[in-house]
């Protein structure tokens, strides 16, 4: 997810919590352990001012997203805690816990994708039932926000548990959907990867077969409609790339599957799932 959803799940984390009884400082602390542990796994941005390896695309929601780090990033925030506001508060352990869980789980249902597994498995686990910036997530947390501002201030916490609910449902009827499509092409293609639309229950499907990649727009509410045809040039020297571009072969081994374009100008790969106006953002290339 993006920053603003990650640090809107931060602050709907801290309003589900009964602050009625707490002082200001202890109200910091809390605020910083939810904000702060919902954004902590994305500090491995930092890696790509000394990557010299083209190895930035697997580092970036690798090892800071894997699920058994969660536990470190929650021990992080307690200590800091203690250290800044003074406050010992065993919650504070369990409250950014659940932040850098619900961080580094709610990257996989993108098309991006985390290395959830990390480091004992290198395998880039994507549903892609959810849009990297999801607004029903933000229509959601803003509703509760709004709501619970007229109420009482012991009655708030209640609105922001329902909004939680509400998103968990979202996110299941759309993975829902999501394997229902996956499940309908995979039957007559090779590869299929999903990446969700901005409008809740589309999906654009890419597929490839041999050397063609089609990426489909489908829905529940809409017809089957063909985006995209490309042709992969399957018998290029990938090699060659490679030695020459590191970042490509890194590309390669994070994508479900590329699309590898070799003409009079240049030779590279790109990933479809990122595909649209005729390129795709994550593209590796050189020169001819």
């Amino acid at each position: 997810m993006d920053t603003i959803t990650h640090t809107l799940f931060g602050l709907s984390l801290y309003g589900s919590v009964d602050k009625e009884k707490m002082d200001r400082r202890t109200k910091m602390a809390y605020l910083f352990t939810t904000v702060g542990a919902s954004q902590i796994p994305d500090i491995d941005v930092i890696s790509q001012t000394w990557d010299t390896e083209g190895l930035y695309q697997m580092w970036h929601r690798g090892v800071t997203h894997s699920i058994f780090l969660t536990p470190l990033w929650a021990l992080l925030f307690y200590l800091l805690c203690l250290v800044f506001f003074k406050v010992k508060d065993r919650r504070l352990f369990f409250l950014g816990w659940l932040a850098a869980v619900i961080h580094v789980t709610s990257d996989l249902f993108n098309a991006w994708g985390t290395g959830y597994l990390e480091p004992f498995s290198q395998m880039r686990i994507t549903f892609g039932t959810i849009p990297i910036i999801d607004f029903v997530f933000w229509v959601i947390i803003g509703s509760a926000y709004f709501i619970s501002k007229k109420k009482p201030i012991a009655n708030r916490p209640f609105y922001f548990r329902a909004a939680w609910l509400i998103i968990a449902l979202h996110i299941a009827l759309q993975s829902l959907q999501g394997y229902y499509f996956y499940q309908k092409y995979t039957h007559d293609y090779e590869q299929v990867a999903l990446s969700a639309g901005f409008i809740p229950t589309t999906f654009q499907v890419i597929t490839k077969q041999e050397g063609t990649v089609t990426i489909y727009e489908d829905g529940i509410f809409q017809s089957k409609q063909t985006l995209y045809s490309l042709e992969s040039q399957e018998d290029a020297d990938l090699d060659y790339l490679f030695s020459k571009n590191p970042a490509a072969k890194t590309l390669q081994q994070w994508s479900p599957f590329v699309v590898i374009v070799e003409d009079d100008q240049q030779i590279g790969v790109y990933d479809p799932r990122f595909y649209r106006n005729g390129q795709s953002f994550l593209f590796e290339s050189i020169e001819h």
